[in-house]
């Protein structure tokens, strides 16, 4: 088995290379920092290896989307993204179009390089947020972004599942990642990258979906504000 997971040279990603490494895969790690990921592959031990690419640019993104398309892989993780903090009008455009372009072209392009060759019993995780619900003011590109990205998602695994290839959208909420500062939020709402890469396991094996929310707090949260009028949601998380 064979699984390629991007912006694995932290968080989510990382725990969800460590993870599938101990369950059996042989793990190809892409991120930007070539330097993390060797380290990442080391620790993980011989069967394992790593490609540096920006997936926020064309030469990143083609040179992943080649790899897919050339090696048998049997698992993707589209894991990498970003996100800009602060009102859409007062933060840098060009800073708002490279999260687009990583939450949402990258995830289409790697998708499609790996569902086009996909055997039955592959799967596909694209990492969304639950976010992409109850989307928040300040983080206006990245929830629309992940609202794209569980629609994406939602639509493939219907249109997966006759061929026996599995797609889920991975939903979870505040992570301790070194771009996600948790220090105002209850702890009993915090998840660690590990507990969220186990919960997309779990959901892998028992071929649960299309959507998974990681934690149950977050799923509560995530099916209340869903009962909201979007007005009285969204002030809230403002």
């Amino acid at each position: 088995m064979k699984a390629l997971v991007t912006g694995a040279s932290a968080g989510i990603g990382r725990a969800f290379a460590t993870a599938l490494a101990a369950a059996g895969y042989s793990v190809t790690a892409v991120a930007r920092r070539e330097d993390r990921l060797a380290d990442l592959v080391a620790e993980l031990g011989p069967g394992h290896d790593h490609l540096a690419a920006d997936l926020a640019t064309a030469e990143g993104l083609q040179t992943t989307a080649d790899r897919l398309a050339r090696e048998p892989y049997t698992l993707l993780v589209n894991n990498a993204g970003a996100a800009v903090h602060g009102g859409f009008a007062e933060t840098s455009l060009r800073d708002s179009l490279a999260v687009v372009d990583l939450n949402c072209r990258a995830v289409v392009t790697l998708a499609h390089a790996f569902l086009t060759r996909a055997r039955p019993g592959s799967a596909l995780v694209n990492v969304s947020s639950t976010l992409g619900f109850t989307p928040k003011p300040g983080l206006g590109v990245y929830s629309a972004t992940k609202a794209f990205v569980t629609s994406f998602s939602e639509t493939l695994w219907h249109e997966q599942k006759g061929r026996g290839v599995h797609v889920l959208a991975l939903c979870p909420g505040v992570t301790t990642t070194e771009s996600q500062q948790a220090g105002d939020v209850p702890s009993w709402l915090v998840q660690t990258p590990g507990e969220v890469a186990a919960r997309a396991l779990r959901a892998l094996n028992d071929r649960q979906g299309p959507t998974v929310v990681s934690g149950r707090p977050n799923a509560v949260i995530t099916a209340v504000a869903g009962l909201l009028p979007r007005r009285t949601a969204v002030s809230l998380l403002g």
